[in-house]
């Protein structure tokens, strides 16, 4: 080690005048010194993700070749030209960040054209370009606005639902920006098996996404043949569905620490996730009913099998001693046969699709009452409201009492039928000018609902 020989001393430097102290040095303090720059993002993503520098140089050449791939193809590194861009309006950028189960997360991302189709990472870079546009700091300095994070939130949100392969299952078994009804008329025959399968083939692609068991058979082509057919409905005949309904779960009153409260409410939730599980497993199998019914190709394969055991039987007959007189009386027995067979599966066809028909006008009107079941429990609340919840004029309610009146009030609408509850609200109207009338009222749909004892009543 060599050392470094200054050529001066410091000898009488101190005396110089040029060397005098001008002040005295400020007292040293301690400081939050906060790490930065790409050194540390990099060492920060591996702890993140636990791997290795060999491991994060494939990850960074995977990137550096996607990115290569997009110039190729648009001329430009743009990292979202896959993406769609969807305009934003003025009532997605307002909503309320609370009512984040309300929100549809594919919209917020601005990818409602992909939705169950779009890949983890067009999720993610459809999230790096919402922040990017929206975060707080870029509006504040732009609007003025400290607090133009609402949305902001929401973006948050969609992005922590779809990131997670679990709550993006929970949240795609109830999308309903997927038309899950936009299904073919029963009524509507045709005898071309190409139209039928234009028609039929997108419908189970769409309900396969929800299959337990993936690859899912296509519907297949018009020409198809009888193994391939016959395998496309005996997969769709046992069909699983991963398909669940947690995420419509209703939460126990925020702040209730009621242990009855919060097993009522798992209890409820239990049951709706049952007959929704229950409703779409009945829904999937009249599909596959309605389209084997209308398959042309079924009756296809029936006729070809009917005309090779027809030539088999008059090949077994020409070997022997059947006459002329025998054949055609063999013919027209058969002729007479189909066309009874033809009739009685016509009539059964028809009465089936006549009861189908009152079915799907019996689920649609339920459906429907299920729809207004929230407007009617507001409507409910807020007459309640408006009578001082039940309490004489000028007396004022306790929260306790608000709390627990409007805890009952929603228990009781919930555990109707929506057309009974429906029917609640409007008795609840009517009575309105007599408090005890209405009291009376929910006493006696509450004891319809199984439900005697009403603390807020």
């Amino acid at each position: 080690m060599s050392i470094l020989q200054l050529p001066f001393t410091l000898e009488g430097v101190s005396d110089a005048p040029s060397a005098k102290a001008l002040g005295k040095l400020s007292p040293s303090k301690a400081a939050q010194l906060y790490a930065a720059g790409p050194g540390y993002i990099l060492h920060s993503r591996r702890v993140a993700k636990n791997s290795t520098f060999a491991e994060e140089d494939v990850e960074s050449a995977a990137e550096r070749k996607r990115l290569q791939d997009i110039a190729d193809a648009n001329g430009s590194v743009d990292e979202y030209a896959d993406l769609p861009d969807e305009p934003e309006d003025k009532g997605m950028l307002e909503s309320d960040p609370k009512l984040w189960k309300e929100q549809d997360h594919y919209a917020v991302l601005g990818i409602s054209g992909l939705r169950y189709k779009a890949t983890p990472d067009q999720i993610k870079r459809a999230h790096r370009r919402k922040v990017l546009r929206h975060h707080p700091d870029k509006k504040a300095s732009s609007t003025g606005e400290a607090n133009a994070d609402s949305f902001f939130k929401c973006i948050a949100k969609a992005y922590d639902v779809l990131s997670n392969p679990t709550k993006r299952m929970q949240f795609d078994s109830v999308d309903e920006g997927v038309d899950d009804d936009d299904v073919p008329a029963a009524n509507k025959k045709s005898a071309d098996a190409e139209e039928f399968c234009k028609l039929y083939g997108p419908v189970f692609e769409r309900e396969g996404r929800f299959s337990k068991t993936q690859p899912v058979p296509q519907l297949g082509a018009a020409d198809a043949s009888k193994q391939e057919v016959e395998s496309f409905y005996s997969f769709w005949y046992s069909f699983e569905s991963w398909r669940s309904f947690e995420y419509l779960d209703k939460e126990a009153n925020e702040g209730s620490d009621s242990r009855d409260e919060k097993r009522y409410a798992e209890k409820k939730n239990k049951s709706e996730r049952a007959r929704r599980k229950k409703e779409d497993i009945a829904r999937v199998r009249g599909l596959v009913d309605q389209a084997m019914a209308l398959d042309p190709r079924i009756k296809r394969i029936k006729a070809e099998d009917k005309a090779a055991r027809e030539a088999k039987r008059k090949g077994g007959k020409a070997s022997g001693t059947a006459t002329p007189a025998d054949k055609e009386q063999a013919e027209a027995e058969a002729k007479a046969k189909a066309e009874a067979d033809a009739k009685a599966a016509a009539d059964e066809k028809a009465k089936a699709d006549a009861d189908k028909a009152d079915r799907d006008a019996s689920k649609k009107a339920r459906e429907a009452a299920k729809k207004n079941l929230k407007r009617e429990k507001k409507a409910a609340s807020a007459l309640l409201t408006s009578l001082n919840y039940l309490l004489p004029a000028g007396q004022a309610a306790s929260a306790s009492h608000v709390e627990a009146q409007l805890t009952e009030i929603d228990a009781i609408m919930s555990t109707l039928e929506p057309t009974d509850a429906a029917e609640l609200r409007k008795a609840m109207e009517a009575k309105k000018e007599d408090r005890e009338a209405v009291k009376k009222v929910v006493v006696e749909y509450a004891e319809k609902a199984g439900k005697k004892d009403l603390k807020g009543f």
